[in-house]
């Protein structure tokens, strides 16, 4: 049985090693991150699995998540009134958004355990609800919830995951659903079936990133590639 990728006390490992900070694009929240001056900015492989973590993507708001949430900010009639799911919410701040623009319901998935106690915990910050789930929704099954609106951000990084999420994603707007995917132009991304509805120039870190600012778009996933 493969042992839980958790910390004794998560909440007090997220406090001690992040620190709560404005993401460039979204400084109406804040979030429990990793910058140079905490912890788990210098983070090695070794130190993570003494600490039994997975890497903490969940530390970092990346590009494709911030441009969703500017875009449901200025744009609450999108998900106003309605069920959203944020798949792979990492550090949660897509969700967080959807709350803050008025969402009837949201559920923030992620398989990464630390990322849900961290994304409830930046919900928390900011005086929201967000409800969580750790099922692999790629992996089908009846798990899944219904959804009036699809969100997902920086999915792209990996060829498999990649081509996974996206079926998954065109899944739900064959279905109906409004489906939203922010990304920065990473590797594995495809514009192919996709149709553009805002675009945002995010400030990211040199080390993450490798650049300084990173065009990030928000596209609806239609039905048929």
């Amino acid at each position: 049985m493969t042992k839980p990728r958790l910390p004794a006390d998560p909440e007090a490992f997220i406090r001690a090693n992040t620190a709560l900070e404005a993401p460039a694009m979204v400084p109406e929240f804040k979030l429990w991150l990793a910058s140079e001056y905490v912890p788990i900015w210098q983070a090695t492989e070794q130190w993570l699995a003494e600490q039994n973590v997975d890497p903490p993507y969940w530390a970092f708001c990346w590009p494709g998540g911030q441009a969703i949430a500017r875009y449901l900010l200025d744009n609450p009639q999108v998900v106003r009134g309605k069920r959203v799911i944020d798949f792979a919410a990492g550090s949660g701040v897509s969700a967080m958004a959807a709350a803050r623009a008025g969402a009837a319901s949201v559920l923030a998935n992620d398989i990464d355990a630390l990322s849900l106690v961290a994304a409830r915990l930046n919900a928390e910050a900011n005086g929201l609800a967000v409800d969580v789930s750790r099922d692999d929704w790629l992996l089908g099954g009846d798990g899944e919830p219904t959804a009036d609106v699809v969100i997902a951000g920086d999915v792209c990084y990996e060829q498999e995951m990649s081509a996974r999420a996206l079926a998954w994603l065109r899944g739900h707007a064959r279905r109906g659903r409004l489906v939203l995917l922010g990304d920065p132009g990473r590797n594995y991304f495809s514009a192919q079936g996709l149709e553009e509805r805002a675009r945002y120039t995010i400030p990211t870190s040199l080390q993450l990133e490798n650049r300084g600012m990173r065009e990030t778009v928000v596209w609806r996933v239609l039905p048929h590639p």
